[in-house]
């Protein structure tokens, strides 16, 4: 009998380890993809309709806003999502190559005498900032947003990409 619960010890203890290890590898997975992403919502001061329990005290405050940027032959394409915007509350601008992308989510309830139980989404005022992979013509720049992705085209700046410089 007391080999049998050494043997089940043994097992318990490999099994816990391999869950941590898988654990650990998701985390490091998700820190060094979406580090990035995770942006900070602050609270914003204008009347919104807030759960009357003090619920939005317990909302979170930092979200995930994923994005792409890919590079084609002429464009810089730059997708971040950002579910439950409205386009109008986005803005976007661009500094030398940096994309800046901040606006508002809202928090809107549909009834007052309900209860939540899980609250994921965060809300209220966010600032991401994206780092261009090259010099982009910002007067050509042109933006979108369908099914809750924000997408942005960038004409990359013509010209020649580097200068061979020869010692004399």
């Amino acid at each position: 009998m007391l080999d049998s619960l050494k043997q089940a010890g043994k097992n318990i203890g490999r099994e816990l380890s391999r869950t941590w290890e898988s654990l650990s590898d998701g985390w490091r997975e998700l820190l060094s993809r979406s580090s990035e992403a995770l942006t900070h919502f602050s609270r914003s001061n204008k009347n919104e309709t807030h759960p009357g329990d003090g619920a939005l005290a317990t909302f979170p405050r930092w979200s995930l806003l994923a994005g792409e940027v890919e590079e084609t032959d002429k464009d810089i394409v730059v997708r971040v999502e950002v579910p439950g915007m409205e386009k109008e509350n986005c803005r976007i601008t661009i500094d030398g190559n940096l994309l800046c992308l901040s606006g508002e989510k809202h928090f809107e309830r549909e009834t007052v005498d309900s209860t939540y139980h899980v609250m994921e989404r965060a809300y209220g005022a966010f600032q991401r900032t994206i780092p261009l992979p090259r010099s982009v013509d910002a007067s050509k720049a042109e933006a979108s947003y369908k099914n809750g992705v924000l997408s942005i085209r960038l004409p990359k700046v013509t010209g020649e990409s580097g200068k061979t410089i020869p010692v004399s």
